[in-house]
């Protein structure tokens, strides 16, 4: 195009959007992607509808995950701009690509791990795609000896922090053979990235004012085992991120590597918070679920660390309806979730996952037994948790101030946990002692105490 003196007008940026689902390391990838658009110039759209590039990023964990995904796509689909590309890439492209790809005419392209995006990416990497599928990485189907991808998405640059948290995936994969879980089959085996990276990155971020740092991978408490390492590697990571930031958190703890060393580390952060990936407790189920542990052992691993730490937090997530649950199995799990007294609680129902062990075994239990399941331990969990919040009250918590109105104490994370309300003139980025005034089941409002301080002194 050419304007009004015949010399040629610049072309219009090109707009992107990247919608996330699924969990915080499905986060981190939309990152590298956004890092990478960024670095070709695209610009974020301020809305799906006015991108002319669309990317969703989607989740294959369980079946509901993937309707999600597929709703999504559909609900983008027919929402786009005239001329828009609709791109899909995540775990469900990576486990279903080609199947996608011909069952989605809606959709561009469908994109695996660490792929080209873009047309302009596709062009540069010089792939062709199968149809409409881009096959970079060949993870293999479920049960099957997964590759490592092409292109790792650990590798790809990520942009500029936009709040003062930000997650950092650690390492990509899983080695484990959890009964119930495909995602190594499509993720692949660990591969764990060099610490010195890591420190870099987390410096990077904290150079950008971050100042909660969170620790993400499939399999985090095994960081470096692939590398020759052993348990020692993450403790000397935590340490050296925590010599960087203010913050560090950490996500998806497997039980039997909450080594005595480890919670020290993690104590040793100011951020008391344990996300112990535990799925079950019945003893039978947990070695079916070709797991380690059982509820008593659980307990006592929970009760050392509040020994060690009283104002420590805990979350878990538990599968409720797998294979062979019993009445005592599930009378066992809510007996745990009564003792234990987490502040957090995730139940999900089992879904069955092609090519994995649990789908071949027997006791299938109704659909309609495991919602009546995770219904009475929702309940249970619900009541814990306001009881957890409303201990709060009349306290003075440190809390990072994530934007106007909104912080976080220790107790938590991210994205996942409930929120703490206060006063919207407090800085974002700042970390404040702030004193809890009410509760209202997960959302807890503090007051400054600096602000309360000032106020009483005004009074005498």
């Amino acid at each position: 195009m050419r304007g009004a003196a015949g010399t040629l007008a610049p072309m219009a940026p090109r707009l992107f959007w990247v919608e996330t689902l699924g969990c915080p390391k499905n986060s981190v990838d939309s990152d590298k992607v956004t890092g990478s658009l960024l670095a070709d110039g695209y610009l974020p759209a301020p809305s799906a509808d006015d991108a002319d590039l669309v990317v969703v990023n989607t989740c294959a964990f369980v079946e509901e995950a993937r309707q999600e995904s597929i709703d999504t796509i559909l609900g983008l689909s027919d929402s786009r701009r005239s001329g828009a590309e609709l791109i899909v890439t995540g775990c469900m492209a990576e486990r279903y690509g080609d199947e996608l790809a011909q069952s989605l005419p809606e959709v561009d392209r469908v994109v695996g791990f660490g792929g080209p995006i873009s047309a302009e990416q596709l062009a540069r990497a010089g792939v062709t795609p199968d149809g409409t599928w881009v096959p970079v990485t060949i993870g293999g189907s479920a049960g099957s000896e997964p590759s490592v991808p092409a292109l790792d998405l650990l590798n790809m640059p990520r942009p500029a922090a936009a709040a003062p948290w930000a997650y950092v995936k650690i390492a990509e994969g899983c080695d484990r053979a959890c009964g119930f879980c495909a995602i190594p089959s499509f993720r692949g085996p660990q591969r764990s990235r060099t610490r010195a990276d890591i420190v870099t990155e987390a410096e990077s971020l904290a150079g950008q004012g971050v100042r909660e740092i969170v620790l993400v991978a499939q399999d985090l408490a095994s960081f470096g085992r692939d590398q020759g390492q052993g348990s020692k590697q993450i403790v000397e990571l935590v340490d050296e991120v925590s010599s960087v930031v203010d913050r560090v958190r950490l996500l998806y703890l497997y039980p039997s590597e909450l080594t005595d060393p480890l919670i020290d580390a993690i104590c040793r952060t100011g951020v008391p918070y344990f996300d112990l990936s535990l799925q079950h407790v019945s003893r039978p189920l947990v070695r079916r679920m070709r797991r380690w542990g059982d509820g008593q052992r659980y307990l006592e691993r929970i009760r050392a660390i509040r020994q060690r730490e009283p104002d420590a937090a805990f979350r878990s997530n538990f599968i409720v309806g797998y294979p062979g649950e019993t009445e005592a199995d599930h009378d066992a799990l809510l007996a745990f979730v009564e003792e234990a007294q987490l502040d957090w609680c995730g139940f999900f129902t089992y879904s069955e996952e092609e090519g994995t062990y649990s789908a071949d075994l027997d006791g299938a239990v109704p659909a309609s037994l495991m919602s009546d399941r995770i219904f009475e331990l929702r309940d249970l969990q619900d009541d814990i948790t306001a009881a957890k919040r409303d201990q709060l009250v009349g306290q003075t918590v440190s809390v990072l101030v994530d934007e106007p109105g909104v912080g976080r104490s220790h107790r938590e994370a991210p994205e996942i946990d409930g929120v703490i309300t206060v006063p919207a003139r407090l800085e974002v980025g700042s970390i404040v002692d702030v004193e809890v005034v009410s509760a209202e089941g997960p959302e807890i409002h503090a007051v400054d105490v600096d602000a309360v301080a000032e106020t009483l002194e005004s009074l005498r």
